[in-house]
């Protein structure tokens, strides 16, 4: 387990390799290594590193997720998005996204092998199926 230290205002969360334990996530296809901080702040902000070693077969379909905010970091590899508003990302290594709570998208490809930090506010992030917005499939 990760090596957390108490203080009044919350608790320091030291992870590394050795420490941090791999849980289960949303997708089967990604490996997710939590960082130890959703226990640190008591559930109110989660972080983990997502990795594949093999590509999505096929889009997610479209979705949102019941949080404040999402915020991911590509490490390695790409992944491509689709949103609600139009807006296509491919998102590479060294390029971030905020996505609000609520706001609909579609994760419609990555490369073979990738790697990412994702955070989310709160911990807590429950995905919603739904239906595409008019005019997308």
């Amino acid at each position: 387990m990760n090596d957390v230290v108490g203080t009044e205002g919350g608790k320091l969360a030291h992870a590394t390799l050795e420490n941090a334990d791999y849980v289960p996530g949303r997708r089967s296809f990604f490996k997710y290594r939590d960082l130890g901080v959703t226990r640190a702040t008591g559930g109110k902000m989660r972080a983990q590193v997502t990795s594949a070693t093999q590509g999505m077969g096929e889009p997610t379909g479209w979705h949102y997720h019941v949080c404040e905010q999402q915020f991911v970091y590509m490490l390695k590899g790409w992944v491509d998005l689709e949103f609600e508003d139009g807006t296509k990302v491919r998102l590479k290594p060294g390029e971030s996204l905020m996505i609000p709570g609520g706001m609909r998208h579609n994760e419609t490809g990555t490369a073979d092998e990738l790697e990412l930090l994702e955070v989310s506010v709160p911990s807590e992030m429950k995905t919603v199926t739904c239906d595409p917005p008019a005019g997308k499939k």
